[in-house]
C-alpha cells in the first residue's frame, strides 16, 4: 500500500502546523491561526489567496465601510 498521495495532501497542513510554533506568543499564534484560515477558506472557494487578500486589503484601504465588512468574506466574492 503507498500513502505517497495522502502524505502530499497533508504536507501543507503539516507544515503550517510545524510553523505555528514560532509563533512567539499567544497574540501572534492567534494572528497566525486567522491568516491560515482565511488562505484555506480562499482555497476551499476556489479563490486565488493572494488576490483575495490584496483585493480586501486594497479595499479597506480605500474606505471599505466597516459596517459591509461581510461583502468582503471569501464565499461572498465568489458569488459575485
Amino acid at each position: 500500500m503507498d500513502s505517497n498521495a495522502v502524505e502530499r495532501t497533508i504536507r501543507a497542513i503539516a507544515s503550517n502546523r510545524k510553523n505555528a510554533l514560532f509563533a512567539g506568543h499567544d497574540d501572534g499564534a492567534r494572528n497566525w491561526a486567522t491568516c491560515a484560515t482565511l488562505i484555506e477558506t480562499c482555497k476551499l472557494n476556489k479563490i486565488e489567496p493572494l488576490a483575495y487578500l490584496t483585493g480586501v486589503l486594497t479595499a479597506i484601504a480605500q474606505g471599505h465601510k466597516q459596517r459591509d465588512i461581510e461583502q468582503l468574506l471569501p464565499w461572498k466574492l465568489r458569488a459575485a
